[in-house]
């Protein structure tokens, strides 16, 4: 059984003041860890204060990006394993603005999979569906070709442990949210892209998450569709208050 995950991607928002005392306003009024998996996806500099805020409580914190090589010659990037090391269990890795704003290609999200996998994350791998394609008549089909090259090369084994998340980039921080049952056509392709490369069980094994514009009016209604296993969370998750309603919801 897929345990759904709530995760809330703050970008960059918060002081590392401002992280700490955020979760320690949620950590204890979170659900079961058996029932959600809660996490926050904040700028790195606030991560390893956050890990000690949350420790000994179901949440988890993540990391917004890292790169594909553990130590080297990157000025200004970060090492997967000195993120792992470090308590942080997921890394969000294909978002849209890092496509859009910062020309990450396919080939280097997937250089950037397999290493994170290899140090002991867990990926949050992100793919789109622009709104200039759906009116084309395309629908969200180009998310296949997405799913094919960021996912290339890994192991069933090591696609269990990746999250998907379906992000329409006209739906992100626009308000616009994709309706239910789009969002609901976009996971479902994507798990039977995955159904295709690996199988009927490692297919049914992955979790898919809906990101863009969701918010606590919207949530259930998204969530009440089976290949939906929760959510990607942006504005919403800086509000405590609202994250928490989101969580509980």
């Amino acid at each position: 059984m897929r345990v759904p995950i709530i995760a809330g991607n703050w970008k960059m928002n918060k002081t590392v003041s401002e992280a700490v005392e955020f979760v320690n306003y949620i950590k204890n009024e979170l659900p079961d860890p058996s029932e959600r998996e809660i996490v926050l996806a904040a700028p790195t500099l606030s991560l390893t204060s956050m890990v000690q805020a949350a420790k000994d409580t179901p949440l988890k914190i993540a990391a917004e990006n890292c790169y594909c090589r553990i130590a080297g010659a990157y000025t200004g990037e970060t090492s997967p394993r000195s993120l792992s090391l470090a308590g942080i269990h997921h890394v969000i890795l294909g978002h849209s603005e890092r496509r859009r704003l910062f020309n990450e290609t396919d080939e280097l999200i997937n250089q950037k999979v397999q290493v994170a996998l290899r140090n002991g994350l867990c990926p949050i791998v992100c793919c789109d569906d622009t709104m200039g394609r759906r009116i084309a008549g395309k629908k969200v089909r180009w998310v296949v070709s997405r799913i094919l090259a960021d996912l290339k090369g890994l192991s069933p084994a090591d696609v269990t442990k990746v999250t998907m998340a379906f992000e329409p980039s006209w739906a992100i921080g626009t308000g616009q949210s994709a309706d239910p049952e789009q969002a609901a056509e976009g996971c479902y392709l994507i798990r039977q892209t995955i159904r295709d490369m690996y199988g009927e069980d490692i297919g049914n094994a992955v979790r898919i998450l809906y990101g863009g514009s969701v918010n606590e009016t919207n949530i259930k209604a998204l969530m009440a569709y089976d290949d939906i296993d929760g959510v990607l969370v942006g504005g919403a998750s800086l509000d405590p208050d609202r994250f928490l309603k989101l969580v509980n919801s």
